[in-house]
């Protein structure tokens, strides 16, 4: 419990330096841009910087490319919400279009908190006998590899666990070594 609220703490300090970045970069490429185009340029980079900082900061787990693809797909929600937000306020509220997209950031904060959450965090630890690469990771779908990456082990990337070779398990532990020459996924 203590860590999900320092999570939200973490989400809330790493939404407003994203904002900050996306109404930035949105107020930079307006003048030069249909207000649609400067906000989709702007939701786009301001996605990367997000990833990174939630990633690393907010959730305290490793970057992978299977991550980063997962991330930015499912922030398709946020940007539907935030864009039906963003052009209901300002073609039917007529608010000005340099303040809406700010106004529609705020509603879709709870949508964008628990995508990005499941997305970069496990579920919990693999059933018993399921091994590092076992049911979890395949069941988690977006999911990584959870006791894994709390305890500060290795971290399996929630793909599906690849077959074992046969002369595997013979060998026992981890003094066989392949636990330990898994290669980075975002290398």
């Amino acid at each position: 419990m203590r860590d999900q609220l320092g999570q939200i703490i973490r989400f809330g300090v790493v939404g407003g330096i994203n904002t900050g970045t996306f109404f930035g970069c949105y107020l930079l490429l307006h003048p030069w841009m249909p207000y649609f185009a400067a906000y989709t340029l702007a939701f786009l980079l301001s996605m990367v910087g997000s990833f990174f900082l939630n990633t690393y900061f907010t959730y305290r787990t490793r970057p992978t490319w299977k991550k980063f693809a997962l991330f930015p797909l499912t922030n398709v929600t946020n940007y539907v919400v935030q864009s039906a937000g963003l052009y209901a306020l300002v073609s039917w509220a007529g608010m000005d279009d340099r303040i809406a997209p700010l106004v529609a950031a705020v509603v879709a904060i709870p949508f964008t908190y628990v995508i990005s959450r499941r997305i970069l965090v496990s579920r919990g630890p693999a059933p018993e006998g399921a091994g590092a690469g076992g049911a979890a990771g395949a069941a988690g779908g977006a999911e990584s590899g959870g006791a894994a990456e709390r305890s500060g082990a290795p971290e399996h990337d929630g793909a599906p666990a690849r077959p074992e070779p046969a002369a595997r398990p013979e060998r026992g532990g981890p003094e066989g070594g392949m636990e330990e020459r898994r290669p980075s996924r975002l290398a």
